[in-house]
């Protein structure tokens, strides 16, 4: 639930995997290389993010929520 796994990663993971990797030094390379142009502003959106993504979760009882967070489908029940 961090932002590292639900924003960073995902980000990571799309752009390590655009091309077939061949073979594990190829993806940690691909990995160091994805990591080191990340820019920090997509690690500043993932931790902004956190706490509506904490609120949800409470709201919903721990239950699954990421569909209210992608869509901003967050309703007013749930709040009340």
């Amino acid at each position: 639930m961090n932002p590292m796994d639900y924003k960073i990663w995902a980000v990571m993971e799309q752009q390590v995997y655009e091309k077939r990797v061949n073979d594990v030094d190829e993806l940690c390379q691909r990995l160091l290389s994805v990591w080191h142009s990340t820019g920090q502003n997509v690690i500043d959106k993932a931790i902004d993010q956190w706490c509506a993504r904490l609120t949800t979760c409470v709201l919903v009882k721990g239950g699954h929520f990421e569909h209210l967070i992608s869509s901003h489908l967050i309703s007013s029940e749930l709040r009340n």
